[in-house]
């Protein structure tokens, strides 16, 4: 009982720090600024209207410009329609209930379209969501409850109450594109009886090893499995390979990739292909026409006008409950038949699959999962997979008070310490040079990984090396506070002075041509200093011609990624050895595991050997002759 209610606290305290932050900056800024920031479309055009689900109306509009800017608003968030000449008093909210490229649908609270939206100059405001919230605190409210009977095992084991067990007759699994990790893993899953943790490094082919695992387990159980991760991308990545390798996806929710192979696994669009469709689309077009007939007598009428307006209001209502029960056979129909179903955590809760649950619940990316989202998911279920590296980007915390009180620790590294006769780590990686590899290695997974013979050595080209500490100790590059940010742009031009030098290695002697030229990653964990690097790259005509080859951006959008070549920027360099951020050593680890096949890491010796991870890693390099200081390019 105790647990579920320090994390109802916990998740009070972020919530509550997370509006303070949000309104603080919807109050302070202008629609630009929050068109900038991804938290407004704005102008936008209504394109279509149309009743919807319990008599709302949902209106189809498009962003008309500024199309290249990312934004944040997705499928269940909370939003407003609004007119830009009065904002505060012509606005009607609503839920995003479907997000696609640059048009989105919005469900309003009502009925019909208010005048103002007649008059143009029309936006899109995200607003705070609650909605995540509440649902993360219904699952930990009913989890509490859930904690007293003694068959919710799952619970207690996840508590640390009791210990996991497994089946111990079952045959070896087999499968010639797994090595002996991962055919241990997916060994592990299928004796599983509650809890199975699939612990993967960077570049040991986790989904490879959880799609095979997934696919197995519907063998075995011949059941419904729920597979959820904390983002949509990574959804959506699982949802085409489980599609690829033969099993029946349904993915609820909206995807944030618009792929037509994706798209066609999606809920709108098994249901838009239905053969019933049509008979909704015509009763739809009836209740409209009702409707809009009703609307005629909107402005002054008597007694006959207004039975009148009732009876078609009444027949509009009517046509759309018949809608609504043709809609939900339908839905019903393609979820039953559905093997896997795919979800984000929260989205394990959309209405349309709220009510179903589960024998087995598969949780990817569980290292960057808020523990509360997790127990959405995992109260439908009776047995419990976890796959993710705890070593890597854990969730992002608003709160420092709630990040200290615990809830920056995940369900993944509670359980991986608790139960570890639950997990298995994948030990053989297939993405980086050993060289590259090796630090990471000792300090996080306990030596345990191996370079895959096909990557173990492979190198730009020969005798090329694989890994270079390059030391500014000495060089005067000292970083400068830019806000909450740190920069240093000598630091910043002497890498990208570098980066050239190697770029005219790799030209000369034809050792690479433009269709087959490596690719690059600069990165850094300060976003001021990527915003100096970018503007760097722009100033430098020679190595912008690579155009996307090179790309620049912070360590938290690389995870998952990988590039041939790596340059981190560390930025900080001062007296006083403080590294702020770089203390966060899983983000360092991020990376450092980005390269395949060549790692630079420039910074100041002097300011990072204030912690032991920096002291062993240049180290580390020293022994592999990977050490250099920066006086040595200065010529460049």
């Amino acid at each position: 009982m105790d647990y579920f209610k320090k994390l109802l606290d916990l998740l009070k305290t972020e919530r509550e720090e997370d509006r303070r932050q949000y309104i603080q900056l919807i109050e302070a800024t202008t629609i630009t600024d929050r068109r900038a920031s991804g938290l407004a479309w704005y102008p936008i055009a209504i394109r279509n209207t149309e009743m919807s689900r319990g008599d709302y109306l949902t209106v189809e509009v498009e962003r008309t410009t500024h199309q290249d800017i990312s934004h944040q608003l997705r499928f269940g968030a909370p939003a407003a329609l609004f007119s830009n000449y009065d904002p505060k008093k012509d606005r009607v909210e609503g839920t995003i209930s479907h997000q696609s490229g640059n048009k989105l649908r919005l469900t309003l609270r009502t009925d019909e379209l208010p005048d103002w939206t007649r008059d143009g100059k029309l936006g899109i405001d995200l607003l705070f969501d609650d909605t995540s919230y509440d649902e993360m605190q219904n699952a930990l409210k009913q989890a509490t409850v859930l904690t007293t009977k003694p068959e919710e095992e799952l619970i207690q084991i996840l508590m640390g109450e009791k210990a996991p067990t497994f089946k111990s007759d079952l045959p070896a699994y087999n499968h010639p594109k797994l090595n002996p990790s991962q055919q241990l893993a997916v060994e592990k899953i299928l004796a599983a009886n509650e809890l199975a943790i699939v612990h993967g490094p960077p570049g040991t082919g986790k989904t490879t090893t959880l799609v095979q695992a997934i696919k197995a387990l519907h063998k075995q159980e011949h059941k419904q499995i729920l597979v959820v991760a904390p983002s949509n991308t990574a959804v959506d990545l699982l949802s085409e390979k489980l599609s690829d390798v033969g099993l029946n996806v349904l993915r609820v929710g909206n995807p944030a990739r618009v792929s037509e192979r994706l798209m066609a696994l999606t809920l709108d669009n098994r249901m838009a292909e239905h053969p019933r469709m049509k008979e909704i689309k015509t009763l739809k077009k009836q209740a409209n026409e009702y409707k809009n007939m009703a609307h005629k007598y909107k402005r002054s009428f008597g007694k006959a006008e207004r039975d009148q307006r009732k009876a078609l209001f009444d027949e509009a209502h009517k046509i759309m409950k018949e809608v609504d029960q043709l809609e939900r056979y339908i839905m019903d129909d393609l979820i039953g038949k559905a093997q896997v179903i795919t979800a984000t955590l929260v989205g394990a809760n959309h209405y349309t699959v709220r009510h179903l649950t589960y024998h087995t619940v598969v949780i990817d990316e569980a290292g960057q999962a808020l523990e509360p989202a997790c127990w959405i998911p995992i109260l439908k279920a009776r047995k419990l997979v976890m796959a993710g590296d705890h070593f890597q980007l854990s969730p992002t915390i608003k709160s420092v008070e709630a990040a200290k009180g615990g809830l920056s620790t995940t369900l993944l590294e509670k359980s991986v310490v608790q139960h570890p006769e639950a997990v298995v780590l994948l030990e053989e990686q297939y993405r980086m040079n050993e060289a590259i590899m090796g630090y990471s290695s000792k300090v996080f997974y306990q030596d345990k990984l191996q370079a895959h013979p096909s990557v173990a050595r492979h190198t730009l080209f020969p005798d090329a090396a694989p890994l270079a500490f390059i030391d500014t100790a000495g060089c005067g590059f000292n970083e400068q506070l830019d806000g909450t940010s740190s920069t240093n742009p000598e630091e910043a031009a002497f890498l990208i002075r570098h980066l050239y030098g190697l770029v005219e290695e790799l030209n000369s002697g034809k050792k690479y041509d433009t269709d087959n030229f490596p690719t690059f990653a600069i990165i850094s964990p300060y976003s001021k200093q990527v915003a100096i690097l970018k503007e760097q790259l722009e100033h430098a005509p020679d190595l912008r011609q690579y155009g996307d080859k090179i790309s620049v951006n912070t360590i938290d959008s690389f995870q998952g990624q990988e590039r041939d070549v790596v340059y981190i920027s560390m930025t900080r360099s001062n007296s006083e050895g403080e590294i702020g951020f770089l203390s966060d050593i899983r983000r360092m680890n991020v990376a450092m595991t980005r390269a395949k096949k060549k790692l630079v890491v420039i910074g100041d010796s002097a300011t990072l050997s204030s912690l032991p991870f920096y002291t062993d890693f240049i180290t580390y390099a020293e022994q592999r002759n990977a050490y250099h200081s920066a006086w040595e390019f200065m010529s460049l």
